[in-house]
């Protein structure tokens, strides 16, 4: 038999190759040879990622039912920083490229204008004009499911809503805890902590959940082929994509064009978002959702040429085949498995759980009677909604092989995250005052 036929690659090169790079980094930073600055926490996240990546892979069962390499890399990161296994410095290098550089929101700007712009216009604006009503599906079946849950320990159905339900299905730490503790302390007094601490606790144990729900839904979907589509569209009946083809090629300008037009329109959201208007009817609106909408425009305009469109798409691809594995490790760095565990009590894990499969199903309904997939829409407008924003999405998407759909999963987290705001502004003042 041919030998190329047994050849393994890792990241698109010989395995041998690719684990030699990886030992060089990870023994740079043993001796504290390699820096901590950009390129030396590059390579040391991407080396991390690459070898737990492999792994998670490999093994049987987790790899189709809990994530494969992506959770995999997930844990392992956390578990060696918790732990202080990695050296301090990089620590520090790591989060200042997820904190300080805000490496994940430059990954999610590629990511939103390559899922939009890929899509034939007249699908755009179907699939988005049936998204909210996906929305509020998950919403309604996360807070039954809940409810439901809360009955069995002792909890009054007001009691899980505003605790459980609101801060899972909120759009994640810094746009649903945050604000939602901020809510909390405007209407009755007490300190935000005394909800953020507990808000970011259910959050962070659904968030696992998404991930692994995920996984099992791709499996699922890989099954029964009718309920999903391709990965990268909601709508059953679908539509043309903008891909380099024999009708639309790319060259490298036109790649320079697309990463210059993705970065404009994150400026463009961010000028609304902070300058012209940062809030509607007292809500702040993130600069993701400005974005999305913008893009969104100018896609069903269709005054964006096709090779840009095209070569959007390409940038996307990019990013989401050969740098997921820098954020799976960056978000990594920011849990602490101590607390996580202290935070696993039964009452907790079985709730989170409730809200989580109640967001699946009631999007998924909802999707399916507005004409998605009903996998895709339990994704997108369910998990999307039951994780932790820009970093939960992305885990999400990836466990399940859905990538192209991250426009949808920001507006779970950025509209979706505004409605539950909202929703929590009356309730609040209802039953807390």
């Amino acid at each position: 038999m041919d030998r190329k036929g047994f050849e393994l690659k890792t990241f698109g090169m010989p395995w041998y190759l690719a684990c030699a790079i990886a030992l060089i980094a990870i023994f740079g930073a043993m001796t504290g040879a390699l820096s901590a600055d950009l390129a030396g926490s590059f390579v040391l996240m991407l080396s991390i990622g690459l070898i737990c990546n492999e792994i998670g892979e490999r093994i049987p069962f987790w790899n189709s039912y809990i994530g494969g390499g992506l959770v995999l890399t997930f844990l392992v990161s956390a578990f060696l920083f918790t732990y202080n296994i990695i050296p301090e410095k990089y620590a520090e290098g790591m989060t200042m490229i997820m904190d300080d550089a805000d490496f994940l929101s430059f990954f999610i700007i590629f990511l939103i204008t390559g899922s939009i712009l890929s899509l034939d216009r007249k699908l755009l604006l179907r699939s988005f004009a049936g998204y909210i009503p996906a929305i509020f599906g998950g919403l309604i079946g996360s807070a039954l499911f809940g409810i439901i849950a809360g009955f069995l320990f002792g909890k009054s159905p007001v009691d899980v809503v505003l605790r459980y339900v609101l801060p899972v299905m909120g759009g994640g730490n810094g746009a649903g805890a945050v604000p939602l503790s901020q809510i909390f302390e405007t209407v009755t007094g007490e300190p935000a902590a005394t909800y953020y601490s507990f808000a970011i606790t259910i959050l962070t144990i659904a968030n696992i959940f998404a991930i692994l729900t995920a996984a099992i839904l791709n499996k699922i979907g890989n099954v029964k082929t009718s309920w999903t589509g391709d990965g990268a569209t909601l709508i059953r009946k679908g539509g043309d994509f903008a891909t380099e083809d024999k009708k639309v090629s790319v060259s490298m300008k036109d790649l320079g064009a697309a990463f210059f037009l993705a970065i404009g329109f994150y400026a463009l959201g961010r000028l609304f978002a902070v300058t012209i208007l940062p809030t509607i009817f007292g809500t702040p609106i993130h600069q993701f959702a400005y974005m999305i909408i913008f893009v969104a425009v100018a896609a069903g305009l269709g005054i964006i040429p096709d090779n840009i469109r095209a070569a959007s798409k390409k940038l996307q691809s990019f990013f989401t085949n050969n740098l997921i594995l820098v954020i799976m490790v960056g978000v990594g760095v920011d849990t602490n498995i101590i607390e996580l565990a202290k935070a696993l009590t039964l009452g907790n894990v079985v709730i989170a759980l409730a809200i989580v499969i109640g967001a699946i199903i009631g999007s998924a309904l909802v999707g399916y009677a507005v004409g998605f997939y009903p996998i895709d829409s339990a994704i997108t407008a369910g998990l999307c909604m039951a994780n932790r924003g820009g970093s939960g999405d992305l885990a999400v998407l990836g466990a399940s092989k859905r990538m192209p759909l991250m426009a949808y999963a920001q507006l779970s987290s950025r509209l979706g995250g505004g409605i539950v705001l909202i929703i929590a502004s009356v309730l609040f003042g209802a039953f807390l005052k």
